[in-house]
This record gives structure tokens, sequence and C-alpha cells, in this order.
């Protein structure tokens, strides 16, 4: 059968190693496999199965530097994991039983049992009772907080593929976004990166497991194996199969492409994935470890565990290049690539001398990714036709709303220049009555009370000039300690018991210990935790928007649409939306993959009508790189009009998905964890939000100026020179920090923040940037 595409030049940028215990792991795997009934009789597998897939091969490429008993606990697992996807496509994907397969998964979980959890149930097949023997032979030697991290990556391993299920019974491809989301829960890379800690010796830090650093390093891997073993599987998934989570197709459908077009698409996207990975390690690692002022032991296992993620990828794809398991023209375990030689000589020892070219060939897309040319023109951007079906309808508190809204920000200190008060004249009162978050506000929630309908409109307008602040304060010169300071401060002024906070010292302290009072007063500890983090991520997003400013560095795609996410400030309108359904909706329905889908479909949309808004804006005006135009022209190296369709179609297959998921999947939920009419009806009512919140943004955006270009070069004129300013250059950087939370230096003394030494004042223009809130 001919191949369906050639195979790519990989970026293979480290050489694949070979762990010496090989032929003991596999003496041993296919024993342990014939032991639990998954080879002869299984129906599944027979002993030639086991022999071309070599996955003891595989995890003797993927750690190179295991012990044997490590090495063969390890293949164990993969033959089980492989076994129970080979096994699940059998019973469950061939015959489209979702009953049968909820119940079949429903089960696992007991055979992975924490500390005080009841003894696991007799297994009834294969699957089961491999799980159970090898928990109970792992988790000695592992924390507490590691078997909980593997359980919950087991079991998103095992449970999603319900999702898989759900789309061939539908005959669905999905998006590309949603795609590169569920395929980390469907693929199992997090579970394998999770068996990297234990094949290494080298835990990752429960202080610092969850932070953005070790979540991208984490994500980008997972990304780039499976991007890899979908280029790899493709014919096999679609032809034999009848797969549709395969990203190769997945981008077929999207683009309207040929498949090769599509497969040299995915491999550009895994090679920015495990670019990513490495500017994450080589920037942000170093940084989190010292902030949480880990010990000489616990860095050297993080960076264990870095470069034991590294080694995954490098013997993933070899492995890939010789298992008859997937499309490699492989024979005997040989690899014979058609066509042209993958950047360098093929066979056993030879991955190091395709490193260098494989280097040399990724070189022009990540000049390119630095080589963005900050403030150029380019001109309003046609807009395109927003196929948004949901009508908008204002509260008739607006104008009250507005009124107390400018108000609010006076009080606040944000509108009127004072030599005592850093940050404030940011914005003056023309500014925000031409910006009109209470027209956003009164759209996203039209029956709200006028108190509740303040609250909301005052949240826009803070998380709004925050967004503006963080630029025009420390972007210009690049002060990321400055602003670590600035964001380190906030949670000060969120205390869960709505109790004592310290003095604020600036607008943005103020705005921030109001809004907080006043919202979270009412709601329960676990709302108040879930908003605080909605927040948090906000404002901790600013910085990494901060960085790659300095960086010139336009972000890869995947990286840029999940943090956009949090830079829109999305959770935080999202959390807003929530307040009173926690009385009737119980928390863990939040948490289910439908909701969490549907409200990243509706974020996806709400923050793609910005950018295509607010592309003039930043682009031109503001010199920034943080725009979804600029980051599909940057990655397919392309026009803007090409990288403005491109955009436009994702948001038409976001909003379709959104459709789909309160559709189809929404009522599934509530008839999963029996709801009752009342706590149905809450979660159906958020849906409606979410309608309220897209349509309320959309319009918003067409009547708000912010963005027309009149406004733009109205707004840019050269504002007064805040009298707040604070010295600049070398050394005085502890000086800026001081000045900024709270000690003046005094009118007239000092430059205003970002301008260099020597600048005229009037030469200073406030930017206008919208990511915060809409």
């Amino acid at each position: 059968m001919p191949n369906p595409f050639e195979l790519p030049d990989f970026y293979v940028p480290y050489p694949a190693r070979l762990n010496p215990h090989l032929e003991g792991a596999r003496e041993h795997s296919k024993a342990w496999a014939r032991a639990f009934g998954m080879v002869e009789g299984s129906g599944i597998w027979d002993e030639s199965d086991v022999d071309s897939h070599d996955y003891a091969l595989l995890c003797s490429y993927t750690h190179p530097d295991a012990t044997g008993p490590q090495l063969d606990l390890v293949t164990d697992w993969y033959v089980w994991v492989f076994f129970f996807d080979d096994h699940f496509l059998h019973l469950f994907k061939r015959t489209g039983d979702m009953a049968g397969a909820k119940a079949y998964l429903d089960r696992l979980p007991a055979f992975m049992p924490l500390s005080g959890d009841p003894a696991p149930p007799e297994p009834t097949n294969q699957v089961e009772a491999g799980l159970a023997d090898l928990w109970a032979r792992t988790v000695p030697s592992m924390s507490d907080a590691w078997r909980r991290r593997f359980r919950e990556s087991t079991w998103h391993l095992l449970e999603e593929s319900l999702w898989e299920l759900s789309n061939i019974n539908d005959g669905r491809v999905a998006n590309p976004v949603e795609y590169i989301e569920m395929r980390r829960k469907v693929g199992g890379a997090p579970w394998s990166a999770n068996l990297v800690e234990y094949a290494a010796g080298a835990e990752v830090p429960d202080a610092i497991a969850a932070s953005r650093p070790m979540r991208v390093l984490k994500d980008t891997f997972a990304d780039g194996v499976h991007l890899r073993n979908d280029l790899f599987s493709y014919q096999r998934e679609t032809e034999t199969e009848g797969e549709l989570a395969n990203a190769v197709l997945v981008l077929e459908r999207f683009l309207g492409c040929d498949t090769q077009q599509a497969a040299d698409s995915v491999n550009d996207l895994l090679t920015s994935r495990l670019q990513q990975f490495e500017h994450t390690a080589l920037t942000e690692v170093g940084p989190l470890l010292l902030e949480h002022g880990l010990g000489p032991s616990e860095c050297a296992d993080v960076f264990a565990y870095v470069k034991g993620l590294q080694d995954w990828q490098s013997g993933g794809h070899e492995w890939h290049m010789r298992s008859s398991r997937y499309m490699n023209g492989a024979a005997g375990g040989a690899p014979a690539v058609t066509g042209r030689l993958l950047g360098g000589p093929l066979g056993l020892g030879t991955s190091a001398a395709r490193v260098l070219p494989s280097i040399a060939a990724s070189l022009p897309a990540r000049a390119r990714r630095h080589g963005h040319e900050p403030f150029k023109k380019v001109g309003p951007l046609p807009l395109p036709d927003f196929r948004l079906p949901y009508p908008t309808t204002l509260s008739p508190h607006l104008d009250d709303s507005r009124r107390n809204n400018i108000a609010w920000s006076h009080r606040m200190g944000m509108l009127t220049p004072s030599p005592d008060v850093p940050f404030s004249g940011i914005w003056d009162e023309g500014k925000l009555r031409d910006y009109d978050f209470g027209l956003c506000a009164a759209g996203i929630h039209p029956e709200a009370t006028l108190e509740e309908l303040d609250i909301a409109t005052d949240w826009l307008t803070w998380g709004t000039y925050g967004d503006d602040l963080y630029p025009y304060v420390f972007g210009r010169n690049h002060d990321m300690v400055a602003a670590k300071a600035c964001t380190d401060r906030l949670p000060a002024f969120m205390p869960l018991d709505v109790g004592g906070m310290p003095q604020p010292l600036n607008p943005l302290e103020r705005g921030l210990a109001d809004l907080w009072t006043r919202t979270a007063t009412p709601m329960s500890p676990d709302a108040r935790r879930t908003f605080r983090a909605a927040v948090e991520a906000m404002v901790e997003s600013w910085l990494w928007e901060l960085a790659n400013q300095k960086e010139n560095r336009v972000p890869e795609p995947v990286d840029y649409i999940e943090m956009r996410r949090k830079t829109f400030g999305s959770d935080l309108t999202m959390a807003l939306a929530r307040i009173g359904h926690d009385r009737t909706v119980p928390p863990e329905v939040y948490r289910t993959r439908p909701v969490q889908a549907m409200e990243n479909a509706a974020a996806d949309y709400a923050c793609l009508i910005n950018d295509v808004f607010s592309y003039q804006k930043e682009i031109e005006f503001e010199g920034e790189v943080h725009n979804a135009v600029l980051v599909v022209e940057d990655f397919f190296d392309c026009g803007r009009t090409e990288a403005l369709g491109i955009v436009d179609d994702l948001m038409n297959s976001r909003l379709r998905e959104f459709e789909h998921v309160i559709a189809t999947q929404l009522p599934l939920v509530c008839e999963e964890f029996g709801l009752d009419e009342d706590a149905s009806a809450a979660l159906m009512g958020y849906a409606q939000e979410l309608k309220n919140w897209l349509s309320a943004i959309l319009t918003w955006h067409r009547q708000c100026h912010r963005y027309p270009e009149a406004d733009l070069l109205r707004h840019a004129a050269p504002p007064a020179a805040p009298s707040w300013g604070v010295p600049g250059g070398l050394g005085t950087s502890a000086a800026r920090i001081a000045g900024l939370l709270g000690a003046p230096y005094g009118p007239g003394r000092g430059q205003p923040v970002g301008t260099p030494p020597g600048t005229s004042s009037a030469r200073v223009s406030l930017p206008t940037s919208a990511h915060a809130l809409p």
C-alpha cells in the first residue's frame, strides 16, 4: 500500500541513546504480558505483535539511563497502555458502545488506590489485572504528591478515550485547538512525563509542580510526542482503524489542503513546540527555582527531569523509525524511508549525525520569531464577517453604571495625575468614556442589579487599566524586577477571609482591594479561591507578555492561544458569571471536560475577536507581538490577509465546538452527575451567560472608541507627563521599585517611567492595550 505522504524532515536536536538493559527488558516484558493474558488467546495481540511493536526498544531509547529493574517496570507500563489502547479500540471504538465503554472505564480508578482508599476489587480483564500489578510495584518508591499526579494523568489517559469514541460516532473531526488540548490527555504523554520522574529518580518538587514553567515543559513535551506519533501513525489510524483523532487529518480539514501540506504543517508545529520547550527550560526554570528557594538536590532533580524529557523526545523518534506499528518503511526493524534521508544517515548509532542538519533546518523560523519589526505601519485590518448568532441585550442600568464607573475610577486615583500616587494618570476621563466598559458589562449581565452591574463594570475597568499599565510602566525599560515586585503584592489585597489588607499604595492596589471586598464577601470559600486564582492568573500573564516583549519574541501558536485566555481575563469574567451558581451546581461539574471545553471555546472566540479589532492598535501603535494575526503570519510565513483568513476559520471552528458541547454534551453531564432541576437549569443558564458574554464583547468592540484608526490617532496624542516618575538607568532598579510601590521622589524629579534619561516627556504616548479584558 503506498504511503499517503512523504515523512518530513524532523527537528531532533538531541542524539538518541540506547539503554544497555534492552535485551533483559524485552525478555521480561514479553513474559509479563503473557502472564497477564495479553498475548495468546487475548484476541488483541499474538507473540508476533509483541515482538514487532518492541516496547522494550521504545523504553530503552526513551529512558537510556534507567537501571535494569526500572527499565523492566517502565516497559511493563508501556505494554499495558498500548494493550489498553488496542483493547478499547476492539471492544468499543469499532462497536460505538458508549455505555459499555463508560462502565469499563469507571472501574479502572479503583485499581490505583491512594492512602486510605479501599483495596482494589478483583480484576475482570487483562487491563484491570495489569494495572493493579503495576500500581502496586510502582508507588512504594514515590511520594504521595507524585501518586496523586500520576493517578490523575492515568485517569485522563483512560477516560478521555470517550472523547475519541464520541467523535468517531459523530463522524466529527476536531478543530486544531480542541485537538491539541484533548490529545494531551488521550495520547497520554503527560502520563509518560510522570514515568520520566520515576525512571530518572527525580521527582518534581510539589511546590513547583503546578507552576507555569513546569506546566509548559510537560505540555510542550506532550505535544511533541503526540504530533510526532500522528505523523507516523496517520496511515494506520485513518486507513485501518477509522480514527479521526490525528493532527494531519485535523489540519487537512481545517486548512483545506492536501495530505502532504498538512503533514508538513504538523511537522512545523511539532518543531515550534519543541523550541518552546527549549525556551522555557532555558529562560524560566532557573528563575523559578530561585524564587522558591529550592535546595541543590531539588534543583538537580528538576534538571534531571528536564533532561529525561529531552531523552524521551529523541528516543521516541528513533523508536518510531524502527517499529512495525507505524508508517516508516521499516522492514525487520531497520528504517528505510522513501525519498530523502531525513537530514542525515540512518541506522543504529547514527542519530547524532542528524543533529546539526536538524538544527540548521529550523533556524529560519527561529530567526523570524525574533525578527518582528515593532511599530510597523500596517493600517486598519479588514474585519471578517463574524458569524455569532446571539443577540445582545443591554441592562437598563447602563447609563447609571457608566456614571458610577467614572466616579469610582476617580476615587481609585486612575484618572488624575498626582505627585504622591504612583501609576496615577495613566488614563484620563476622556479615554475612560471612550473605552465604555459599562457597555460591555451591560451586555454580559443584562439582568444584573445596578450594584452587580457596577461590580462587573469596575472589574473590566481595573483589568484593562492594569494591562495598559504594565507595558507603559515596566515594558519600555524592560524592568522585569519592578514588574514582579508589583505583581507579588497584589494577592495580599485578596484575602480569602476578606479580612485585613496592607495599605494600598497606588490605584491598581486600591482598585483591587475595593473590588475584592465588594465581590468576595457574599461568596462561598471555594468560590473565593477559584475567583482569586483567576485574578492571579491574569496578572501573572502580564509578566509573560513583558518577557516576550523584552525578547522581541512572537509567541508560538499553542502557547499564545493558551496564555491569551489568561491575558484577556477570561477566567475572571467567567468566574463573575458563576457567582451564585456554586450554591446549586457542584464544583466538580465545572471541572468536567465538556464544561471546560465550552469555556475554552468561548474564551478563544472572544480573544480572537479582540485580536482582529486591535491588530492596527497593537502592531502599529504599540509595537506589540501578542496578536493572533501576527502569530499566524509568523508561523506560516504568510501575509496578513492569509493570516486573517486562518484566524477567521479558527474563530468559526471554535464557535461550532462551543455550540456542539452545549447541544450534545451538557445534557450528558447533567445526567452523569444526577443534577436536579435547579442545578441543571443553573448549568444551562451558565451556558446562556457565556453566549451573552460573546455577543456583548462583539457589540462592545464595534461600538467603543478604542480601536478605529481615528481614535487611535487621537489617543496617541502626547499626554501630560505623570509627576510620579522615578529614576531609570543602570543601578536604579531598587529605587524604581520603591518609587513605584509608594515612595515617589516628588514632582519634577526623574523621568516618567519607561522614558530614557534625556528624553522629553512630551514624546511619551500612552498605550491602549486591550489584552486584559475586552
